[in-house]
């Protein structure tokens, strides 16, 4: 249908994926801890919006550029890394959050413009890493028919596809992080831990990436 094949098998490969825990998860789920449910779902569709960046992207070609350019993936990559250190450096030094400010994040009380940031953030993380491009051509493509008539629609369409099937994991993620902190004291109370713990694994992701040698 359509030059994609094997849909079943796409769909169940994409939620296993998915289910991984990697920066986008922490991502997520750090923020569903520290604000609240909201802001879990603002930081997950951030997530989603720098996906459909890269499929469209990958779609012409900008993946297959990164692919083959040392030169492109490693200055994308550079400025992957150094964003995600600068997200893990803002939360290792965050202040510890006032009792009213623990008393008010189950609640989701955070503003628009933290949830603007949040969104921003998600966006932004995933946008400025490369693997994720690399991720999209080289996964995406098994799933195109070798005699579709149009092969770049295919690949925005199973892209879209997989883009579309990990919200409900991601969204899962949130509300799970956000249940978890509302009826778990001792999460609240270790809130301002639990950034530091997040900050340093960002930090990690991003002296990882910074590592990554180019296709």
């Amino acid at each position: 249908m359509w030059g994609m094949e094997h849909l079943g098998l796409f769909i169940l490969a994409g939620w296993l994926l998915n289910l991984t825990p990697g920066p986008d998860v922490l991502y997520i789920v750090s923020n569903a801890l520290r604000s609240g449910a909201r802001a879990g779902v603002v930081a997950a569709f951030g997530i989603t919006a720098g996906c459909f960046v890269h499929i469209f992207a990958a779609a012409l070609g900008v993946g297959a550029l990164l692919a083959t350019s040392a030169t492109a993936f490693t200055a994308l990559k550079w400025l992957g890394a150094g964003y995600l250190l600068y997200v893990g450096t803002r939360l290792l030094l965050s202040r510890a959050p006032s009792a009213m400010h623990l008393e008010a994040a189950p609640e989701d009380s955070t503003g628009a413009a933290a949830l603007k940031d949040i969104f921003l953030r998600g966006f932004w993380t995933n946008v400025l890493n490369p693997k994720v491009a690399l991720f999209f051509l080289a996964f995406v493509p098994q799933f195109i028919a070798h005699d579709a008539d149009n092969k770049t629609l295919a690949f925005v369409l199973l892209g879209v596809l997989f883009n579309l099937n990990a919200i409900p994991i991601n969204l899962g993620y949130a509300f799970l992080a956000a249940w978890a902190a509302k009826r778990m004291d001792a999460v609240q109370r270790g809130m301002h831990w639990l950034d530091r713990v997040a900050g340093a694994l960002f930090v990690g992701f991003g002296v990882k990436l910074a590592l990554t040698e180019a296709p």
